[in-house]
């Protein structure tokens, strides 16, 4: 029987190689200083090779109304990054990747002036392809854009974006030059 609480999102607990070494609360694991847990970023184009960039909801607890990438999150214990990132994707915009990659790992810690609270992750990111039409939700999402990459640029010196958006498009851009080619200009 439930008693109206929902119940605690727990996150696998890394250490700098990412071998699992427990769980944490979600909440908890990002209040500072931070634990290092895994975590996931994707990125997805379209056919003309343009990011699909979403602006996080602004009832969310941590980086509201920001742009970021097309989908992050944490994986379930015990769940594969590439399982977790599907299944956010999916939840989060309402569309499946008609391709989905790996393109690598990055760690890093970026404290959120905001919030207080600390992204010391272990990220596995990911690259693909998506087809319209996207129906996001709408407690996840607040908007949505496909973006060039001198788009992105511009974007990016005028509109706020997560604090770990540069971090993990930076470290993923090898595998993202590899997928939209010489003409995508990323």
């Amino acid at each position: 029987m439930s008693n109206g609480a929902a119940e605690a999102i727990m996150l696998e607990l890394v250490d700098e190689s990412g071998t699992t070494i427990g769980t944490a609360e979600k909440l908890s694991a990002h209040q500072a200083p931070g634990q290092l847990h895994r975590a996931f970023s994707v990125f997805l184009f379209d056919e003309s090779g343009r990011l699909l960039l979403q602006r996080r909801a602004l009832g969310k607890y941590h980086s509201p109304g920001v742009w970021s990438n097309t989908c992050c999150g944490h994986p379930y214990p015990g769940e594969s990054p590439f399982a977790a990132a599907a299944r956010r994707t999916y939840e989060e915009l309402g569309v499946s990747p008609t391709l989905l990659a790996e393109a690598g790992t990055v760690r890093y810690n970026h404290p959120d002036p905001e919030s207080g609270l600390v992204e010391q992750e272990f990220n596995h990111l990911f690259v693909g392809l998506v087809r319209l039409p996207l129906r996001p939700d709408a407690e996840e999402v607040d908007d949505t854009a496909f973006v060039t990459a001198a788009e992105l640029a511009e974007r990016h010196a005028s509109d706020p974006f997560s604090a770990w958006f540069m971090t993990v498009l930076d470290a993923a851009r090898p595998a993202v030059k590899e997928l939209t080619g010489p003409r995508g200009g990323w």
